[in-house]
């Protein structure tokens, strides 16, 4: 909690994009550290990250952000397709953002801001931090263009702190890493909100669902499917943020449809292997723990096909594209190593060093 013997209280407004759980989880150690170095945080997003930081903030102020209705279609061949068509919707949301984030920075008295890959979340008048973990943004043929068009916005902050360590073995890569830059960017290395514990094994497998919809859902149907010729424990977490949190055991599964960080880290402790997307923030999360994964990356999401790609030919997990995926594939876990542990210490005083 916030030592309020402190002389000094600035007030940081966190501001991440709501795209699955990924960008709001991963928030989560920043806002808990902003608070041990007696920051006063403030939370704005939308939708179900803006619920996930609820329920884990409560006692924090939560302010909302308009939607970049960002829609995913059904048919993964049509994800580029859908995001040009909805871009109009984006940048109304991006250029309301700004003006509201400007109104904010008076009502509230913000001192700082740090953004997760909202766009229009910065102000020249304040110290202005983006976290992302993709400099270059994977597209297939127009990736040129889409990385420079979000390094031309990168360039609009204060500095970019990237979730990743700067030197060879890395996590993210190319996505991380510029041959060239005069960007202000900073490697901060993994963020998790995990612990490692060495606990008794309850679960053989783990099954951790997150992202946007439909294809969370399509995933969810098509492992439940698979599952029925499993015979070990399996704990599944849908990653639907609902009011209540529910659970259900039917035979071997154990259903959840949330859980908190702390059941999370628990859950993820017990478990043998897990069956997860290749989300960054998921694969970061399973670095911080030692974990054996099989990966199932979002169709059509490339940075998704990326990580995993880069982790098989690492000999660290095996993927299988989701419509191909049989509950057998995770046998081949035991060729590979499993991911491995990065042992960063973030100096978190010398970060925020920013809004001084």
């Amino acid at each position: 909690m916030i030592d309020y013997s402190s002389a000094s209280h600035k007030t940081i407004l966190i501001t991440p994009l709501n795209w699955g759980l990924g960008h709001a989880s991963r928030c989560i150690p920043i806002i808990k550290a902003l608070q041990e170095n007696n920051y006063i945080p403030i939370i704005a997003s939308d939708g179900i990250a803006l619920d996930l930081l609820r329920k884990e903030f409560p006692y924090l102020k939560m302010l909302e952000l308009p939607s970049y209705q960002i829609e995913y279609p059904k048919n993964s061949t049509y994800f580029k397709w859908k995001l040009f068509l909805n871009s109009p919707k984006m940048m109304v949301a991006i250029w309301k953002e700004k003006k509201i984030v400007s109104k904010w920075i008076d009502q509230y008295e913000i001192d700082g801001i740090i953004s997760d890959n909202r766009l229009g979340c910065y102000s020249k008048r304040i110290p202005s931090v983006y976290i992302t973990h993709q400099i270059n943004v994977l597209t297939g043929k127009t990736t040129w263009i889409t990385s420079k068009l979000h390094q031309k916005i990168i360039k609009k902050y204060s500095e970019c702190w990237i979730p990743d360590v700067e030197k060879i073995p890395n996590l993210a890569s190319k996505l991380s890493h510029l041959k060239k830059s005069n960007l202000n960017l900073k490697y901060i290395g993994p963020l998790s909100r995990m612990i490692k514990k060495e606990l008794p094994i309850k679960y053989d497998l783990m099954v951790i669902l997150s992202g946007p919809e439909p294809q969370r859902s399509l995933l969810e149907e098509k492992i439940k499917v698979e599952l029925k010729r499993y015979k070990g424990e399996v704990i599944f977490i849908k990653g639907i943020i609902e009011k209540e949190q529910t659970k259900e055991k039917i035979k071997n599964i154990l259903f959840y449809n949330f859980m908190n960080s702390r059941q999370l880290e628990q859950a993820f402790n017990e478990s043998e292997i897990i069956l997860c997307r290749s989300g960054y923030t998921t694969i970061m999360d399973l670095v911080k723990l030692g974990k054996k994964a099989f990966f199932i990356p979002t169709p059509g999401q490339y940075e998704q096909v990326y990580l995993a790609q880069k982790l098989k030919e690492e000999g660290l997990a095996p993927f299988a594209n989701q419509d191909e995926f049989k509950i057998e594939n995770l046998f081949e876990l035991n060729k590979y190593s499993g991911l491995q542990t990065i042992n960063n210490k973030i100096d978190w005083e010398n970060l925020f060093e920013v809004f001084q």
